[in-house]
């Protein structure tokens, strides 16, 4: 799944990146991060039902390479600041992805208690859908929901605010995973 990944961003670099529009570039944005925005690649998200704002940060991010992601920030060099909010409300639209197979009811108890301790469900909000400047959590990848709090947690995956990094630190990893079990499989 990687190589047909590699293969689509090499031959939609045949033409300069700058020279092509959002329109474009969205087939080999959806090329690694699913069709619809549904991602089946592992540890690469899914992008469907993400708020527009949050969507408009991140790909400010990572034009600017304050997140580092080396084909992200190769896709994002040279848009321009409306091509960033024409890209972000083009994902926006997308639908959000189902959540996945029936849960443990054992991760979920304890991923909740979490929850309340930490007040996910304030930012995320009560359904995990995401607003504004929080992500979408509510059916994202779990390997990815894993590998973004583990990131957070040791700081190598910055935020635009250190809210997540203070509230991961304490969190052990089966925590982690137990958090982006329940999540990756909330409707």
């Amino acid at each position: 799944m990687r190589g047909m990944m590699v293969a689509a961003v090499i031959a939609s670099l045949s033409t300069p990146v700058l020279a092509q529009s959002v329109e474009e570039r969205m087939p080999t944005c959806l090329a690694c991060h699913g069709e619809n925005g549904q991602s089946q690649t592992p540890e690469v998200p899914s992008l469907g039902g993400q708020p527009e704002f949050y969507v408009t940060i991140q790909l400010y991010m990572f034009r600017e390479k304050l997140r580092v992601v080396e084909i992200m920030n190769e896709m994002t060099k040279g848009l321009s600041d409306d091509d960033l909010r024409k890209m972000a409300a083009a994902i926006a639209k997308l639908p959000p992805p189902p959540g996945g197979k029936v849960p443990d009811p054992g991760r979920v108890e304890r991923a909740q208690a979490l929850v309340g301790q930490n007040r996910c469900n304030f930012c995320h909000r009560p359904d995990y859908a995401g607003e504004q400047n929080a992500p979408r959590l509510a059916g994202q990848r779990e390997d990815y929901l894993a590998k973004a709090m583990r990131e957070y947690k040791s700081n190598t995956r910055r935020g635009y605010d250190a809210s997540m990094a203070d509230v991961l630190y304490p969190i052990s990893d089966g925590q982690i995973l137990d958090l982006a079990h329940f999540l990756a499989n909330h409707p």
